[in-house]
């Protein structure tokens, strides 16, 4: 079989690599047959220059020019709908059904025509006007974004259909997608759709370009490269840091998700209450994709006393009696059975599973460890390893006091939960732990477990390092996911008729809402002097 081709300025072509990689079924363990080039570094270095020569045209463009592209791409994806949905199974072992096609597609679809109508409305870009010193800034397109996407969402966070391409193209920006080798497939299908949208909406040649896999040094290369933008990356901490520090250095923006161990809070009168319904929310959010979702509960800190231990109980039987699912591939299973070792050695307990399942498919057991609050204490920086896979850690501290300390010495998480019970009595201990487990969360959720994610404007996917690289911005949510690919552009004493539309007087569409002389309007800047 041929060595599929690369979308390089405009067109499909052939890459002028020699290596080369195939993708592995994750349920078989076999190689599949398509075969995928390895960019050197001088093709790397043609899309950046082609997306470079992109940006220079579209870089004053109105917002609904990239409405129209990301609309007519949401169409072009669900006429491949059976291909995509096909491919990314085979090459993740995720099931077709719900999760692919019911679920994750239609995510997909939504969070792109979110993006749509942000870039097609404008308040992303945050307007700001001082009509009486004439000095107006807003947000505006950063150039040519390098998306990164990781191997557990093929469609919602692919690095040309996910969230941080979407919100990539909403702020006016080309985008060079680097695809990850667990699914090629998926992301060669998704390319061309995106490719066809973009020659049907008559953008450049150069606005959507794949490039399947680099070097590590290539990598480092590309992100700190003086034409590119940003980056946005989702992905292991290790390789993120690598990235990082190359973009730093250079000055470059980079988005990271990295890892997170989302430490859920059960307190007493919850136990007391429902501790087997509380069993239940936790065994499905922790084994729901075979635990491999960055939200997935890794920590479970409850009380040493007959309930924590009956609740622990409660949990391991599920465990025990569910089937481990299909982890995404080799690498995954061993850095699993690699954090687990690490847990133990730490001062863990096993109290099930912790073993490689000998079979052809990649599994692990579904796997529960305990603690105790003092170990736990000691030996925080190894004890919070993120073990990514269908395994969590149960902490046992001896009072609500112990539980603060553990909330204070947590590291940056994506989500924090905490359950309490319905009469009361829990209120105490939420209203002590919260404070310090505020700050070390992106998102605080009480009586839920944290998988799920909503694609809503209020959602914050994010949080303290290392969970992201800054804790300021949200990876998920149109429009504030948005201005992460902007920059900042001020205007002072610039003549009316050469401002951008929205920085205008009067207000482009009536639905654009704008900071005037210290309030937000849907209004039109009124003379100076003129009140309301």
């Amino acid at each position: 079989m041929s060595v599929q081709s690369v979308l390089i300025d405009g067109r499909w072509r052939a890459s002028s690599g020699r290596r080369t990689f195939r993708a592995v079924d994750p349920a078989t363990g076999e190689e599949l047959a398509e075969e995928y080039p390895i960019s050197p570094w001088e093709e790397v270095e043609e899309a950046i220059n082609a997306a470079a020569r992109c940006f220079r045209i579209v870089r004053t463009w109105p917002g609904a020019r990239f409405a129209r592209f990301l609309e007519e791409y949401a169409k072009g994806i669900e006429q491949r709908v059976d291909a995509i949905v096909a491919a990314a199974h085979r090459e993740t072992a995720l099931p077709v059904t719900p999760r692919l096609r019911e679920a994750e597609l239609p995510r997909t679809l939504s969070q792109m025509r979110q993006a749509a109508e942000a870039a097609r409305e404008g308040s992303w870009r945050r307007p700001i006007i001082d009509s009486r010193l004439n000095i107006r800034s807003q947000f505006g397109p950063i150039g040519p974004v390098v998306v990164f996407g990781p191997n557990n969402f093929p469609l919602a966070f692919n690095s040309v259909s996910g969230g941080d391409f979407v919100a990539a193209v909403a702020a006016g920006n080309p985008v060079i997608a680097k695809g990850h080798s667990s699914h090629p497939t998926t992301t060669r299908l998704l390319a061309e759709a995106a490719q066809e949208a973009a020659e049907t909406t008559e953008m450049p040649p150069g606005f959507v370009q794949l490039i399947y896999r680099t070097s590590h040094e290539d990598g480092c290369r590309l992100v700190s490269h003086r034409l590119v933008g940003a980056t946005g990356y989702t992905g292991s901490r290790r390789a993120g840091l690598v990235l990082k520090d190359a973009a730093d250095r250079a000055g470059k923006p980079i988005y990271l998700e990295l890892s997170s161990i989302n430490p859920v809070f059960v307190l007493e009168g919850a136990l007391a209450e429902r501790s087997e319904q509380i069993a239940d929310e936790f065994t499905a959010s922790c084994l729901l994709g075979t635990g491999q979702f960055c939200t997935n509960p890794g920590l479970v800190v409850v009380r040493q006393s007959e309930l924590g231990e009956q609740f622990l109980a409660q949990v391991r039987e599920r465990f025990e009696s569910s089937s481990p699912g299909t982890l995404l591939s080799a690498g995954v299973r061993e850095q699993l059975a690699s954090s687990v070792r690490r847990l133990v050695e730490a001062g863990a307990e096993l109290v099930c599973g912790g073993h490689v399942l000998e079979e052809r498919r990649f599994c692990f057991e579904n796997t529960l460890l305990r603690v105790t609050g003092e170990r736990f204490l000691e030996n925080a920086d190894v004890l919070q390893t993120e073990a990514f896979g269908n395994a969590s850690l149960f902490v046992f501290a001896r009072s609500v006091d112990q539980m603060v300390e553990i909330a204070e010495i947590l590291e940056g998480n994506l989500t924090g939960s905490v359950y309490t019970d319905t009469s009361g009595t829990d209120d105490d201990g939420y209203d002590r732990i919260v404070p310090a487990l505020r700050k070390r969360v992106g998102r605080l959720l009480n009586d839920k477990m944290p998988t799920g994610v909503a694609v809503t404007a209020a959602m914050n996917h994010g949080g303290p390092y290392p969970a992201t690289g800054h804790p300021h911005f949200t990876a998920v949510g149109i429009p504030t996911a948005v201005p992460r690919f902007a920059m900042l552009e001020c205007y002072d004493n610039v003549r009316p008729s050469r401002l951008p539309p929205e920085l205008q007087d009067k207000n482009p569409t009536g639905r654009l809402w704008r900071y005037i002389d210290g309030t937000w309007t849907l209004g039109d800047v009124k003379p100076v002097g003129q009140g309301e």
